[in-house]
């Protein structure tokens, strides 16, 4: 005949060993996003390297963050002499960017390759031209659908005659934020 005493912390035990497999588990993640756009305008002030002013005009972009630090941008910049003349920058540019997230803070680098619209001072003659382009900026949210930016980039036209073009652009601007759908797993 079993010792009784034994019987009650023998069947704990036994109850422990069974249900330990219930508790185990591994945690689900609650939601994971498809990717994060933003699309946004900004004010923008270029140093031309061609002519001695500022030109000044606007920047429309948009982001594509597909990876926790990486995504996609595209962006059109339209800067206009300030001094009366017809003379202009046009850029169009794709390419990629990473970013870091510090609290409301998400500076970020980024590459892009694109093609160029330069018209010469009193409207002579308008090119265009392959260009790269890097940058450095920072968003910096302002709730969960609204962001500001600023932004500085550095273009690099290829076969501008007179030994190259480079301009450089600095951008103020503000987008709003489309946080991405949750995933069905």
């Amino acid at each position: 005949m079993p010792c009784p005493r034994l019987a009650k912390p023998a069947l704990a035990l036994a109850f422990l060993l069974g249900a330990a497999s219930l508790l185990y588990s591994q945690a689900l993640p609650t939601a994971s996003r498809v990717g994060d756009a933003q699309i946004g305008a900004g004010y923008s002030f270029a140093d031309p390297d061609y002519v001695h002013q500022t030109f000044q005009g606007f920047t429309v972009y948009g982001d594509f963050d597909f990876r926790t630090h990486f995504g996609a941008e595209a962006e059109f910049h339209q800067v206009n002499s300030t001094n009366g003349d017809q003379s202009f920058e046009r850029t169009y540019l794709v390419g990629g960017r990473y970013f870091r997230t510090y609290g409301a803070l998400l500076p970020y680098v980024k590459a892009m390759i694109g093609r160029g619209q330069f018209e010469y001072p009193t409207g002579q003659t308008e090119l265009a031209y392959t260009l790269y382009a890097v940058a450095v900026g920072a968003d910096f949210n302002l709730g969960p659908s609204l962001r500001i930016r600023g932004e500085y980039e550095f273009q690099s036209w290829t076969n501008f005659p007179n030994g190259g073009f480079t301009p450089q652009i600095v951008t103020i601007g503000v987008a709003y934020h489309f946080a991405g759908k949750p995933r069905r797993r």
